[in-house]
């Protein structure tokens, strides 16, 4: 078994842990790696140095939600998107909106949901984002028939390689996104026919 003496050894063990690692890395799991206990400090210490080691590179170290986990930077993804095979899965406006609903509003019920957008919601938009692990259902209000109430998931916050909700963007920047992908729908139309 190989022996640990300073801390480039450990850093060693860690680098190798979280690029062999699938899904994000807690530092409950990297303590395990290690007989000796180190403080928060020296934790701290190792990944910041492991980070900068990895500066600069086509990969970084990012810490998220559940943990750490190298990760394509993202000028470089669209190179990686040309070898996939399979296409990223789209989703509707109303799956969008709802998410951003549950994101920005939550918990939230369905009934709170379809108050803001207006119109009902299908239970398979819901189903949807379940099945994708983006939200769940965290309780239920206390009303009549105790709807349930939505809310994102870590792993909503992982895929959008967020530590948490305060780092989604202001609502103002998502209500420009959509405005500039409805312009290209909005094309400027003839005037109807005159009849004769």
């Amino acid at each position: 078994m190989l022996t640990l003496y300073k801390p480039e050894d450990f850093k060693i063990v860690l680098e190798t842990a979280l690029l062999a690692a699938h899904d994000p890395m807690p530092l409950a799991e990297l303590k395990k790696l290690f007989a000796e206990e180190f403080d928060d400090d020296t934790w701290r210490t190792l990944l910041d140095d492991l980070r900068r080691a990895w500066a600069g590179r086509g990969v970084e170290l990012v810490q998220l939600a559940t943990g750490g986990r190298f990760q394509t930077r993202p000028e470089y993804q669209a190179f990686l998107d040309r070898l996939k095979n399979e296409k990223p899965a789209k989703y509707s406006r109303a799956v969008m909106e709802t998410l951003a609903i549950i994101a920005y509003r939550q918990p939230v019920t369905r009934g709170d949901i379809e108050d803001i957008r207006g119109v009902a919601v299908s239970p398979n938009i819901l189903k949807t984002l379940e099945a994708r692990g983006w939200i769940d259902t965290v309780g239920h209000r206390d009303a009549p028939g105790r709807p349930a109430l939505h809310a994102t998931t870590r792993k909503f916050l992982d895929d959008l390689g967020l530590r948490s909700l305060s780092e989604l963007p202001p609502l103002t920047e998502i209500e420009k996104v959509m405005d500039l992908a409805e312009l290209p729908a909005t094309a400027p139309q003839a005037a109807p026919a005159q009849e004769a």
